[in-house]
């Protein structure tokens, strides 16, 4: 294996690269490590029964558990970006996954739930280092219909990269190897990681970085206490009895809001490159397509979490058999992400809103399901089918940005997605397991979960039928 070639800051690689034994392998490196970083959103959903078993772990700490990773993910995803711009993607790549990889490390050989969790938050900071640049990196190697296909792949292993996680989590709790339990799903990415870090610097392409636009610093010091004074509340209230502290939190996070406005009106105006740019949202269908983006994938977060923990509390069935119950929903995401485009373009706004009525209708069933009977595999195609359409809303919402802010839009809905997953996961996974708690039965929550489910994909409907006024 020889040292990959130089390329130099803003020049096209040569086509060649694109075709070569090489190129396989720097698309099959950067995939890989992109998959573990989707993967870890919900690898750990199915381990949460097991989990609470081991550590003892509270409904909260196993909140934090899921929420963490997504929020230090979210958070930092533009900033993880912005790093690779200034100092060079492949740096920047080696150096989120040294952080994910020792994170995982450290997440599989936690003593506790609160360890734990804070080990979580510091490998959601890695990923968020290193998943920006896979995109850059697939750009700069593949040119033609090569980066057609490399492109195709990373879109397809973004999307499936997520309900993978819940079966990949089933399998490897399942097999209990070493007797190591739940904390397999952590250690199985520290030797991929080795490996993917001993191979990155002998095939990545060299690129020198670029000092134009910033960090926006200011901007991520408001942002980041912002998001956990509004999540942390919601996720330790239900356990704590609701105390002062939380109701202060959630006021202080209010109050954060405006002063983030005006922090990145004030950096936009010293000639610097805000996290969230006041061009980039009044770009026409934008705005709408960020309140499709928290309310869709909430619910999806949410589902995922609450529906592993009653698949394993009242139904009994063991971590293997929960994470199978997701399969279908792989099918018919793929299934809708590989037929969408064929369809006339003024028919995609509309799809959207059908897809989201159409998880409306999949999770108003989960009530009358939860005591078994109709399996779950039917009930889980049918929402994965309807969520399909995410993808078409990224393609509507940048249909009309500016290419050169377009780096801008796409990672801040890939934000919003990650944030509206935190905002599921503590509110309607706080009703779960409130409700779990109260009646002592994961059926009855689960009943209860399906209606506030249903009415957070009705409600992603709504500006999914503006947005198709709008960009039609």
């Amino acid at each position: 294996m020889t040292e990959a070639t130089t390329v130099p800051p803003g020049s096209a690689p040569p086509a060649e690269r694109s075709s070569g034994p090489h190129g396989g392998r720097v698309l099959a490196l950067l995939l890989l490590g992109h998959f573990m970083a989707i993967l870890d959103v919900n690898i750990v959903n199915v381990a949460l029964p097991t989990l609470r078993a081991d550590l003892g772990a509270s409904g909260s700490g196993l909140q934090l558990v899921v929420a963490g990773y997504v929020i230090a993910f979210a958070v930092l995803l533009i900033t993880g970006a912005r790093l690779g711009r200034l100092h060079g993607h492949r740096r920047a790549f080696h150096a989120g996954l040294a952080v994910f990889t020792l994170a995982s490390l450290a997440c599989g050989l936690a003593p506790g739930t609160w360890w734990l969790v804070a080990f979580r938050f510091l490998q959601g900071a890695g990923a968020a280092l290193m998943s920006p640049q896979v995109m850059s990196l697939l750009q700069r190697t593949f040119t033609g219909a090569a980066r057609g296909r490399a492109l195709g792949l990373y879109a397809a292993v973004t999307s499936g990269g997520v309900v993978a996680g819940q079966i990949a989590g089933g399998l490897l709790v399942s097999a209990d190897l070493f007797g190591a339990g739940w904390r397999t799903v952590f250690l199985v990415n520290v030797p991929i990681g080795a490996l993917l870090l001993a191979a990155g610097p002998r095939v990545l392409p060299r690129d020198e970085g670029s000092r134009d636009g910033g960090l926006d610093l200011p901007g991520l010091l408001v942002l980041t206490p912002a998001v956990l004074l509004f999540a942390v509340p919601l996720i330790l209230g239900h356990d704590l009895g609701w105390p002062a502290w939380g109701w202060v939190s959630l006021a202080a996070a209010a109050v954060l809001l405006p002063a983030f406005v005006a922090v990145e009106r004030g950096v936009a105006a010293r000639g610097g490159r805000p996290l969230i740019s006041g061009r980039v949202l009044r770009a026409p269908g934008l705005p709408l397509a960020l309140a499709v983006l928290v309310f869709g994938p909430g619910s999806w977060g949410s589902f995922l979490f609450t529906t592993t923990l009653h698949l394993q509390g009242d139904l009994e069935l063991t971590p293997l058999q929960s994470g199978l119950a997701f399969v279908p929903c792989v099918a018919t995401f793929a299934l809708v992400g590989l037929t969408w485009s064929r369809l006339p373009e003024r028919w995609h706004g509309w799809t959207i809103a059908a897809g989201f009525l159409l998880a409306a209708a999949g999770y108003a069933v989960l009530g009358p399901l939860a005591g078994g009977g109709v399996p779950y595999e039917v009930l889980t195609g049918v929402i994965g089918l309807g969520l399909g359409v995410l993808p078409i809303v990224m393609t509507a919402a940048l249909r009309h940005v500016p290419a050169d802010a377009a780096a801008d839009a796409s990672g801040l809905l890939l934000t919003m997605m990650q944030l509206g997953q935190v905002v599921g996961i503590a509110t309607i996974g706080t009703l779960f397991l409130t409700l779990a708690r109260d009646g002592g039965s994961t059926r009855h929550a689960e009943y209860a979960t399906g209606w506030a489910l249903a009415a957070s994909a009705l409600i992603a409907a709504v500006p999914a039928l503006a947005l198709a006024r709008r960009t039609r």
